[in-house]
């Protein structure tokens, strides 16, 4: 039974595919080469790429920091935060649609404090959620804890200079 769910949540095959294998296939040749049935669902899943576009990117480090913030073209709103942070959780999704409105105007840098606290320093992050404006690796404005949508339709504009 343990061996079966396992299959099934590793490969995606159900119970009944399994008992109809052949005695000579192994239950994981399914996990090698998916079935029409389960590339159908995940094709399905995947979500148009052409028609949307990201507004936001996890930062891996320091030279990727460096890379997509300080020397974007674009601007680019950075938000400080934390797996922990409650009021991180009520902001992330804020900033994401107030950045979604901008169609491709600015873009924002994600930054987990506890994995990069190196970062956090340098940019003088004492609490969270911070969020930094940033244009042409200058630090343009910034703010501490959780705006409305207003407010942050408000700050991103002004970053991108309208």
């Amino acid at each position: 039974m343990a061996f079966r769910l396992l299959v099934r949540r590793v490969c995606g095959v159900s119970v009944r595919d399994l008992q109809r294998l052949p005695a000579s296939v192994s239950p994981f040749s399914s996990c090698l080469i998916p079935s029409p049935a389960l590339l159908s669902r995940s094709l399905l899943s995947l979500p148009l790429l052409s028609s949307r576009r990201s507004v936001s990117f996890s930062v891996q480090d320091h030279d990727d920091f460096t890379e997509r913030v300080i020397n974007s073209q674009l601007p680019v709103l950075i938000d400080f935060h934390a797996q922990w942070c409650g009021p991180c959780k009520i902001l992330g999704p804020r900033l994401e649609k107030a950045i979604a409105k901008q169609k491709g105007r600015v873009t924002m840098a994600k930054v987990d404090i506890d994995e990069h606290t190196d970062l956090a320093i340098e940019y003088g992050v004492s609490a969270v959620p911070t969020v930094i404006a940033m244009r042409g690796g200058d630090v343009i404005d910034q703010f501490v804890g959780i705006k409305d949508e207003d407010q942050l339709d408000s700050f991103v504009e002004k970053l991108i200079g309208q």
